[in-house]
């Protein structure tokens, strides 16, 4: 595999590189279940910390606070150091964080633990996708961000159901053990299989502010920031939800959202390169339904599996279609820039739909989350709708049509629209 930084003369290797795209989406796997793991573990975790349910959700909302306060600063600290060490270093940041949140007894030390989880988590975001898209040729970029997070879907199916049926076997404390093993076997793989490259020379990066400006930036961020604020509101507080709905199994429950993500991301890598817009318009557009019948119907505990299920489809593929549409307008050079945005506004996302959703259930109970979170997806669903020019289009910006030429490849070309190129930047 070949270490070199694509647009300097280097070919990339006509195979997927398997080995390194799937430590990239384990890696992601290990964010998510770090990050959401106290959904499934309210009821376990408050009485041992002394703290109420809600505030036992603010453990999300903090790691996303400090994942929307980190990304930005942290990625423009640290574009210009080679990026398999701050790759490694986030990991290893991630594994002390859970560590910590395994042994705390006291809500203060928690809270400060998952800050500085969130400020790692942050740093991968930012990194993650930029990579892969780094370590392929721009026509098999769709799929390698795919492969990479096909990590979340795994996480949402397999990671946070397994911590929940941990944490009912051996304690909660023993769930946030395993994320931390998992994030300091990670650094060894990244290390052995993910190949380095370097990073920005001070001359060649452009600007944030230029980046964020393109067309087709701001409204990928507006769908990220509003999907995730009401897939959050509902998400966050699926216990106590699913208890009120009369179906008090939350593992089975999460596990059946997990599982049925499975075949959303499958859908997605089907579909992404042929109808990005289609497929995104519909899964929001199923977002939108479910949370209507959850509001209306919930009560009926077949109806609550069944809605939960085409939840779990529709917002499986969504963060793909989302985040490649965000590296296609920004170009691989500077899709950590655009992907530290990205990540900033999905926490701010986080943040506040967790903290909406506890202000919600303290006030009106379970039943009035679906109402909060159904406008809030209905707003994305509207952007994906209008933003038909530069940010969601038919066609993929970076899906060539003549067959293997990209950049990077003998004689290939560019194919970031010619608006995003950077005057004296290679437009990888």
């Amino acid at each position: 595999m070949s270490t070199a930084s694509p647009g300097r003369g280097s070919a990339l290797p006509a195979r997927l590189p398997w080995p390194g795209l799937l430590a990239l989406s384990a890696a992601a796997f290990t964010a998510v279940m770090t990050e959401l793991l106290p959904a499934g573990l309210l009821p376990a975790i408050a009485p041992d910390l002394g703290v109420s349910e809600s505030r036992v959700g603010y453990l999300v909302t903090g790691y996303a606070a400090a994942s929307f306060g980190a990304a930005v600063p942290l990625t423009a600290v640290l574009r210009g150091l080679p990026r398999r060490p701050v790759l490694t270093g986030a990991l290893l940041g991630l594994a002390c964080a859970n560590a910590l949140v395994a042994v705390s007894s006291s809500y203060a030390l928690t809270f400060a633990a998952r800050l500085l989880a969130g400020a790692m988590g942050g740093t991968l975001w930012a990194m993650l996708a930029g990579y892969a898209a780094r370590m392929v040729p721009a026509e098999r970029r769709g799929r390698a961000i795919a492969i990479v997070l096909a990590g979340i879907t795994l996480a949402l199916s397999l990671g946070v159901p397994a911590g929940t049926a941990l944490a009912g076997a051996a304690g909660w404390r023993a769930a946030f053990a395993v994320p931390a093993s998992l994030a300091l076997l990670l650094a060894g793989w990244v290390r052995w299989r993910v190949p380095g490259f370097p990073g920005e020379a001070r001359h060649a990066r452009v600007p944030l502010l230029r980046v964020a400006a393109r067309p087709g930036i701001r409204p990928v961020l507006a769908v990220t920031l509003f999907l995730l604020l009401g897939h959050q509101v509902m998400y966050t507080y699926v216990a106590p939800f699913a208890a009120h709905a009369g179906f008090a199994r939350t593992g089975l429950l999460l596990a059946v959202f997990g599982s049925a993500t499975v075949a959303g991301i499958w859908l997605t890598g089907v579909l992404i390169d042929r109808r990005p817009r289609g497929t995104l318009l519909a899964a929001l557009g199923l977002c939108t339904a479910v949370l209507l019948v959850l509001g209306l119907a919930a009560g009926r505990p077949p109806v609550l599996v069944g809605a939960v299920a085409l939840w779990g489809v529709a917002f499986g593929g969504a963060p793909t279609l989302i985040q490649t549409a965000l590296v296609d307008v920004s170009g691989p050079a500077d899709a950590d820039v655009a992907t530290a945005l990205q990540t900033t506004v999905y926490n701010a996302g986080i943040a506040a739909g967790s903290l909406a959703g506890g202000l919600a259930l303290d006030s009106g109970g379970p039943a009035v989350l679906p109402w909060t979170a159904l406008p809030l997806v209905a707003v994305a669903l509207t952007t994906v709708a209008v933003a038909r020019r530069y940010a969601f289009p038919a066609v993929r910006h970076g899906a060539p049509p003549a067959v293997g030429r990209g950049p990077g490849a003998p004689g290939g070309r560019s194919v970031r629209p010619e608006p995003y190129r950077e005057k004296g930047h290679a437009p990888w």
